[in-house]
């Protein structure tokens, strides 16, 4: 399934939550990177989408607000000035970003610590390791 594909489902929430891991998640956030240009733009869009989709699959408590941000920006970062063309291209410079336990989210907070915060799944929270 190509980026635009897959986003199209996904805003459709026609792709099945079976279908929708983690890679899926990381390709969605490109994909609305590069249709928005902007961060803000692509995370209010991906958080709007994530929780319609969640809630469409009866899983709306499981959004988390710094995970998606988080995971957002590592990638607008590693994104920019690259010219890439697809998500895949991406991934394949960038397998951190696969690794949700000890990748590059990991290296700026304890993954564990926020997917179980409250407060982390409810707002953006800073990131704890330097």
């Amino acid at each position: 399934m190509t980026d635009d594909e897959l986003l199209a489902a996904f805003e459709a929430v026609t792709l099945s939550p079976e279908r929708f891991g983690h890679r899926e998640h990381l390709r969605v956030g490109f994909a609305l990177l590069v249709r928005e240009g902007d961060l803000a733009c692509a995370a209010v869009a991906m958080r709007g989408g994530l929780r319609r989709f969640a809630a469409a699959a009866g899983a709306a408590a499981k959004y988390h607000e710094t995970i998606t941000w988080a995971y957002l920006a590592l990638i607008a970062e590693r994104m920019h000035g690259r010219g890439y063309t697809s998500s895949e291209q991406l991934l394949a410079d960038h397998p951190d970003l696969l690794d949700h336990r000890a990748g590059a989210l990991a290296r700026s907070y304890d993954v564990a610590e926020i997917a179980r915060s409250p407060l982390a799944r409810a707002v953006f929270v800073l990131p704890t390791r330097t």
